[in-house]
């Protein structure tokens, strides 16, 4: 009985810890903003889905309300691509963001694919609309070949702005907040089934897992 009252402990200890570090934590410490460090925040000179709002605000916003929501994480094949809107993994952040500015990230990787299928090692010469936008590697060529690349060093604050993406290895996948810790670097807002799907993980994840890519749609 001792034994198991002793693991009891243990085990109640541990989840207080999470829910201190992963919950607690989070949404006590100060949080800063581009203007802190005087950054000038990038705004779009494009509006795609023509509702008043840029379109890096529109994909800022976008990533939020899936954060938000906070799908549940499930990494599964759907007919016609898409998951219910109550599930997801890391790539679902992206098209969903991007959704609120009007694009269909979907559309603009199969095309590209198609065009270019020999560009898609991950595809490897069968293309399947179902599953290839869902793909970091895929995404991390499509965003290579088609948008903006930006540096990977996140010693250079002013160059991370709310609504870029930012791909780690060849595995996960994020979008930049408009967030930032007292260093200066952004918030990551992502899904890797975490309780806070907006967090100050950037630089944790980057020695853990190295960022390979950083990008923003091109105007």
């Amino acid at each position: 009985m001792k034994i198991v009252r002793n693991i009891i402990i243990l085990i109640s200890i541990i989840i207080i810890i999470f829910v201190l570090i992963f919950v607690v934590y989070p949404k006590t410490k100060k949080v800063y903003y581009a203007k802190d460090f005087e950054i000038e925040a990038i705004i779009s000179k494009t509006d795609y889905d023509n509702d008043g709002i840029d379109d890096y605000t529109d994909i800022l916003q976008g990533a939020k309300k899936e954060a938000k929501n906070k799908p549940k994480y499930k990494s599964a094949y759907y007919a016609g691509g898409y998951p219910p809107e109550n599930e997801g993994v890391c790539t679902d952040v992206v098209w969903r963001a991007l959704k609120n500015a009007g694009y269909s990230l979907k559309d603009m990787v199969d095309e590209d694919i198609a065009n270019n299928v020999e560009k898609y090692p991950r595809v490897n010469g069968k293309p399947d609309p179902n599953i290839d936008f869902r793909r970091v590697p895929n995404l991390k060529v499509y965003f290579e070949r088609n948008q903006i690349i930006l540096t990977t060093d996140l010693t250079k604050i002013e160059q991370w702005q709310p609504g870029d993406i930012v791909i780690f290895g060849t595995s996960h996948i994020g979008i930049i907040s408009d967030k930032r810790n007292k260093q200066g670097i952004p918030y990551l807002i992502h899904n890797a089934g975490q309780p806070n799907r907006e967090e100050d993980i950037l630089k944790i994840y980057n020695e853990w897992n190295q960022i390979t890519g950083h990008y923003r749609m091109k105007e």
